[in-house]
């Protein structure tokens, strides 16, 4: 083969600078299959086994096995790409109603089939605004709550433009219009609001917000997720243009540390969606079909037409929340997210009946999770609670944050009771 290609070794094949190469052995022993599973059985016994009350952005929710039965079935599986025209009819109905149960929650008639996380979709969502905006601007305003690994992304997005990324105060954890209001200005293209937001506020002015950049000709876009979408104010009616946020509360364990983009807007812009569409349309015979339509990436059309070069989406993981949702059904989602906002509520008030804490810190409603102050070292706290098997989320010297879902609903009164014992 080396003379085949006409070269001496297989170094010649690879352009690897010298200082980059590996010139050493690994220096890894040989070792029989049972010895493997003994070492890393052993290794993975020495973990923590915590559980987590964590979240700001990354939720469990229990999904049932038959999520993994049915997505983990042949047809699903392949080592082809689920992306190309070629993919099979059932995976491309799978993604299709993935993106009507988009539709539905959002309320805006075009979503696509998934890009790789919350954070790409709103970076997306930001140079579509730029495209998509009827008068010059060139400012996205990110209220004051936005994750700071959002913002990194929607930084790197906007680096190649001329969008530049401005922060908003927010008051009580929410957009304030008054301070919106003498943010925006001629030169704004878009305005970004959370609904709920990373501490769970559940947010109030949002049809103020979306009033507010109409004004302005700017893009409303507004993030949330799946299971929020079910009970919280559809977007459509508070005049959000484009809805991102994670899909992947539904279908997917929140370990894998994976994403599913959801991306959603109105009809006007589906010539500059990013990422794929999938559409129903009839064969010959006039049986319904499915087809891969309107892919303005730089694969399918030329470079300078192409509207994003978001090379992948999730179609696998889409396939899993597709199912999930179905499996739940509209009023099991409902549920769901009806549970998400009580639980909260309820830990919450007991854990604000301890002497010492003070649960929610917002005087609002909450979703999934909340603030909350304690008195006197929230570091000591939660450090405390790691040592009991609860994992919180200490953000600064007073202050933790707990989420609650039916994952770890069990352990709540645990929860409670540590709490007391340490501040006690």
């Amino acid at each position: 083969m080396l003379d085949a290609v006409g070269v001496d070794d297989p170094e010649s094949l690879f352009d690897i600078p010298a200082p980059l190469r590996f010139g050493d052995t690994f220096g890894i022993e040989s070792r029989s299959e049972q010895e493997v599973v003994r070492e890393v059985t052993g290794a993975l016994s020495r973990n923590d086994s915590l559980t987590e009350f964590l979240g700001r952005g990354h939720y469990e929710h229990y999904v049932p096995s038959l999520v993994d039965h049915l997505a983990d079935r042949s047809e699903f599986l392949t080592s082809y790409t689920q992306y190309q025209p070629e993919v099979t009819q059932g995976f491309l109905q799978a993604l299709f109603e993935y993106q009507s149960l988009l539709v539905e929650l959002t309320g805006l008639p075009v979503a696509n089939c998934s890009m790789y996380d919350a954070a790409t979709a709103l970076g997306e969502a930001a140079t579509l605004a730029a495209r998509v905006r009827a008068v010059e601007g060139s400012t996205v305003l990110v209220p004051s709550y936005l994750r700071r690994e959002f913002r990194e992304v929607l930084e790197n997005y906007t680096a190649g433009t001329d969008l530049t990324v401005e922060t908003v105060g927010t008051v009580d954890g929410m957009v304030d219009p008054e301070t919106l209001a003498a943010a925006l200005s001629e030169d704004t293209a878009m305005v970004y609001a959370e609904n709920p937001t990373v501490e769970g506020v559940v947010e109030e002015h949002l049809s103020e917000v979306g009033t507010l950049a109409d004004e302005y000709g700017a893009l409303f876009c507004l993030g949330s997720d799946t299971v929020a979408l079910s009970l919280l104010q559809e977007p459509a009616a508070v005049g959000a243009d484009v809805v991102v946020g994670d899909a992947s509360v539904l279908g997917l364990p929140a370990a894998h540390g994976m994403g599913l983009g959801l991306f959603a807007c109105r009809e006007e812009f589906l010539r500059q969606v990013p990422g794929r569409l999938v559409g129903a349309t009839k064969d010959e015979d006039g049986r319904r079909a499915y087809t891969l339509t309107l892919q303005t990436r730089e694969q399918h059309i030329r470079r300078e037409r192409a509207t994003s070069n978001i090379c992948t989406n999730q179609a696998w993981v889409a396939l899993r929340a597709a199912i999930h949702a179905a499996s739940l059904g509209p009023g099991g989602v409902l549920s769901l997210a009806e549970q998400c906002h009580r639980r909260a509520e309820t830990l919450a008030e007991r854990l604000d009946a301890i002497d010492g804490v003070e649960a929610p810190v917002r005087d609002c409603h909450h979703f999934r999770e909340f603030k909350m102050r304690v008195d006197p070292d929230a570091q000591r706290v939660a450090a405390t609670l790691r040592g009991r098997g609860l994992a919180v989320h200490p953000l600064d010297a007073d202050e933790l944050q707990v989420c609650v879902t039916e994952a770890n609903e069990h352990r709540t009164d645990d929860l409670v009771s540590a709490v007391e014992g340490v501040l006690g």
